[in-house]
């Protein structure tokens, strides 16, 4: 079954077997991704290497149904945008592998969500439908098995509360959270946590003005009285998302890769520490599209390690988990 060899990948020769087949699957029964790939006279006959696949770019996920195969979607996920953008549509026919993804990524950066309490501050996010940030978070939540677990939009007197007592119960805690609402905790409460793991994953949502990274983790670190804030870099149009414990150096799933492409030539690719356009594999993503082209800005840090920057100037107002240059 190609999930269960996607989710054992163990090194990068597999890797590369494996998403060489999910492209010549995906060419074959992706109606949109195939038109894409014959533009540009790609092929499962001429494309030989990682490298000289094409990687659709997102905005067709805003247009178009992109979708492998005759299954019917289980859900769809859209991007939260805003008024008067389009949203990203993602057909998800399999949510079972939506839940493999992300439960075995957070397992292998930060071990069973049964061993921590998991508080989720996300109030742009519950307060719309179809969030797959919304969904996953549910589920770690879920599974975490404490009754001290949950979703928090506006308490966050109760919020403050909470954290503070558990955090000196000497638990394990995450508090995953949107920036502006993170931004929103400091600023009206202290705290000096030892025992609690910072998550943000970014986003204004116009609540706020937008600021480089450094800045905010500054701000949130002090706040929480924390050495380093963690980092979920994830988007509607992917079901595997990459994490950075700190400086938004983000570190991927072995089923998932970074690539970045020469932002003025997207069929080619850039060295380390060199930056560009952002290439995303995620192969948990076959029954869909496992190649995209996003609108963001990275750079290699080292093979397995990349430091994501931004966004692209032109690019519009997302709702995904990245912050303005």
């Amino acid at each position: 079954m190609l999930s269960e060899r996607i989710f054992n990948i163990s090194n990068q020769k597999d890797f590369n077997e494996i998403t060489l087949e999910v492209f010549s699957y995906q060419f074959q029964h992706n109606k949109v991704y195939r038109e894409f790939c014959e533009l540009l006279n790609r092929n499962p006959e001429n494309v030989q290497t990682i490298e000289q696949i094409p990687f659709l770019p997102i905005e067709f996920f805003k247009k178009k149904k992109v979708i492998s195969g005759l299954a019917s979607e289980e859900i769809i996920f859209t991007s939260s945008g805003t008024t008067g953008l389009n949203t990203s549509k993602h057909y998800v026919t399999n949510l079972k592998v939506y839940e493999q993804s992300f439960l075995k990524a957070f397992e292998l950066f930060y071990g069973k969500p049964k061993e921590m309490v998991v508080l989720a501050l996300l109030p742009s996010y519950l307060e719309r439908r179809g969030s797959s940030l919304i969904y996953m978070a549910d589920s770690l939540i879920k599974r975490s098995k404490h009754p001290e677990s949950g979703f928090y939009l506006d308490e966050l007197e109760n919020l403050q509360k909470k954290l503070s007592a558990l955090d000196k119960s000497g638990k394990k805690i995450l508090l995953l959270g949107v920036s502006f609402a993170l931004l929103d905790l400091v600023e009206n409460y202290d705290f000096n946590l030892k025992n609690t793991t910072i998550m943000e994953t970014g986003g204004m949502k116009g609540r706020r003005k937008e600021m480089i990274r450094e800045e905010l983790h500054q701000i949130l670190s002090q706040g929480f009285g924390v050495e380093k804030i963690h980092s979920e870099y994830g988007m509607t149009e992917l079901l595997s998302q990459a994490y950075s414990e700190r400086d938004g150096i983000f570190g991927t799933p072995p089923w998932m890769k970074i690539l970045i492409r020469d932002a003025e030539d997207a069929l080619s690719y850039l060295p380390a520490h060199k930056t560009g356009g952002i290439n995303v594999i995620d192969l948990a993503n076959f029954n869909s599209c496992s190649f995209i082209a996003t609108q963001d800005l990275g750079r290699k840090i080292e093979k397995d390690q990349t430091e994501i920057l931004g966004r692209f100037d032109n690019s519009d107002i997302r709702g995904c988990n990245l912050l303005i240059l």
